[in-house]
């Protein structure tokens, strides 16, 4: 980890001065919402949090659901998942789709009025109704012996996500569904055997987001970035519990 992870980051910070573009990604709004201490450390002063380690398992699933759905979007056909589970719709076909899904280099993107800050995503898919809206759709991977849903607390973060990524296509003039869809992935550890494969079952959840709270956000980001003084950490920051404590000790 220690080869990649730099914490004292002097490129793609944020300058108040500075009249050039800056890209605010999904993910860093919702580290903002998180801790806006851990947020400010990020982007304004290039002290970032220690990456984790990749979840290559599940890149892996995402590549391959990717090529699976692309399959039936060149025939202009629902995958049977949507139709198993009732979804009137078809994959998306776009000339921007893989621009959209290329969170790093392109994504989803929407330069906030008045400012210098433009926000992005990068979606796993999009699918298409007939009354012409969008469907936003993520892909979701685990492993775990109860059945998948959203209930959990810290999924709330796959809300926002979700939220964020509607709320960006309908700023760019979609037409966008209030519901998208999650289309998880659970890897089945209760075989007899490993034989060398691992199985998953796949579902379909529908979720109906509410991208009201999105703009608000984002302008309370854009504050808390123009701001000479460092904002008090998150409640529920492990990140900057760590840090006081370890600061007692160190003092």
């Amino acid at each position: 980890m220690s080869e990649y992870y730099n914490p004292n980051r002097t490129r793609n910070l944020y300058s108040p001065l500075s009249t050039g573009i800056f890209r605010l990604s999904r993910s860093k709004i919702d580290l903002f919402i998180k801790c806006p201490r851990c947020f400010y450390l990020d982007r304004r002063l290039g002290v970032g949090q220690p990456p984790g380690f990749p979840f290559s398992l599940n890149s892996a699933v995402d590549k391959l659901l990717k090529k699976e759905f692309d399959i039936h979007r060149a025939k202009g056909a629902a995958h049977p998942l949507m139709t198993e589970y009732g979804v009137d719709a078809v994959p998306l076909i776009h000339k921007k789709m893989e621009e959209w899904r290329d969170s790093l280099r392109a994504g989803i993107t929407y330069q906030i009025p008045g400012t210098n800050i433009m926000i992005t995503g990068g979606v796993d898919d999009v699918w298409v109704n007939p009354k012409g809206e969008f469907l936003i759709v993520d892909y979701k991977a685990t492993s775990k012996s109860d059945e998948v849903n959203l209930d959990a607390e810290w999924q709330i973060g796959y809300k926002r996500q979700m939220e964020i990524y509607q709320w960006l296509f309908r700023q760019n003039g979609f037409k966008v569904s209030s519901t998208g869809y999650f289309v998880y992935c659970n890897g089945d550890a209760d075989k007899e055997a490993f034989d060398g494969k691992l199985e998953f079952d796949i579902k379909i959840i529908p979720y109906k987001g509410d991208d009201s709270w999105v703009e608000k956000t984002i302008q309370e980001a854009i504050e808390c970035l123009n701001s000479d003084i460092l904002p008090k950490p998150g409640p529920d920051c492990d990140f900057c519990k760590y840090r006081q404590a370890v600061k007692k000790f160190e003092n």
